[in-house]
């Protein structure tokens, strides 16, 4: 008996109907489709992206940076020009003004220049002692710290005239003491010496040590240093001398101070502290003095003279000398004319 199909609109060449190959691909592709709905995830973009960003800024983090440490180094400081003016043009007049002062400068300098090498037309005018211009006495010397001194020795040139001004002050001082004296005992010969030894060891002081040790400054004169070093010296011992006070030899020291003291009345201890006062002028001028020699030897070491320095310095100054040529062309110049007239 014949076999008949349960399905009667099945077709009987086909015995499956999913057997078929389109039917297969067809359901293969709506598989694929389905897992990739389900293993979507609408999240994954974003976490792509922040990745990517931390990995970015990983990086640069590893990257070696080559930006300026405004911590460890700072830039270059520009001028007060440069910030001032910066990238903008500068105008006509500025540029003007800035001309006019260089000019100004230029001429100043000129000037200077002339003043110390004492060029023609420019006649350097004596400016020391300053006197009044209807004085019947003229300044002697030429005298400015600022623009004859170089700049590294100016403070030790000023304190040195201050000590002398002040050794001035001490025998002034030592002036007024005497006269007190000669009120209080009736005794004139240190009043008298103490003038004395003012008029001639203040100017003596000024023109022995004070101007040799300038010139030495201005000109790095070792000759001068010299002169300046045994002659400071000698002021040195000078006004310790003149600090003891020895009575009857013109110096209010201490031991005449503490002698006009002991005679117990008013007058005598107001003329005893007067003389102290002076004797404590002359401690601080030998205290001064001892630490000025000290400080001009350090600086005249520091600067490579020496005794050998300053004798071939002093044989060209004497050799050059316009009086020692002359003296030396009529010695010369003589000698000859006896020897000649002489030979016949």
């Amino acid at each position: 008996m014949p076999k008949f199909n349960d399905n009667p609109f099945e077709d009987p060449a086909i015995d499956n109907p999913f057997a078929d190959p389109v039917i297969q691909n067809a359901t293969r592709n709506s598989n694929t489709i389905q897992n990739s709905i389900e293993d979507y995830n609408p999240f994954e973009h974003d976490q792509f992206v922040q990745q990517k960003t931390n990995n970015t800024n990983n990086s640069i983090a590893t990257m070696p940076t080559t930006t300026y440490n405004t911590s460890s180094q700072q830039p270059p400081p520009t001028t007060k020009e440069q910030q001032k003016f910066g990238n903008t043009p500068i105008s006509t007049e500025e540029l003007q003004r800035r001309q006019e002062e260089l000019d100004r400068k230029a001429a100043e300098l000129d000037r200077r220049e002339q003043q110390l090498q004492g060029r023609e037309g420019m006649q350097q005018l004596n400016n020391w002692p300053p006197l009044p211009a209807k004085c019947c006495f003229k300044p002697c010397f030429y005298q400015d710290i600022n623009v004859e001194i170089p700049s590294e020795f100016q403070q030790v040139v000023r304190r040195l005239y201050y000590a002398w001004m002040f050794y001035a002050l001490a025998m002034f001082l030592n002036i007024i003491g005497g006269l007190l004296i000669l009120f209080r005992d009736k005794t004139i010969s240190t009043f008298l010496l103490s003038i004395f030894y003012c008029f001639l060891f203040t100017p003596a002081s000024y023109l022995c040590w004070f101007r040799p040790v300038y010139k030495a400054f201005k000109s790095d004169s070792s000759f001068n240093f010299m002169v300046f070093f045994f002659v400071y010296f000698f002021q040195t011992i000078i006004t310790i001398f003149q600090t003891i006070g020895i009575p009857s030899l013109g110096y209010c020291g201490y031991i005449l101070a503490f002698e006009q003291m002991n005679n117990g009345d008013a007058f005598g201890i107001f003329v005893g502290i007067i003389l102290l006062l002076i004797a404590i002028c002359f401690t601080i001028c030998s205290v001064l003095n001892v630490m000025l020699i000290t400080k001009v030897h350090a600086i005249y070491r520091s600067s490579g003279a020496s005794m050998a320095k300053a004798q071939a310095e002093f044989t060209n100054n004497f050799m050059s000398n316009r009086h020692v040529q002359q003296a030396a062309s009529s010695a010369m110049s003589s000698a000859m004319n006896s020897q000649f007239n002489n030979r016949y």
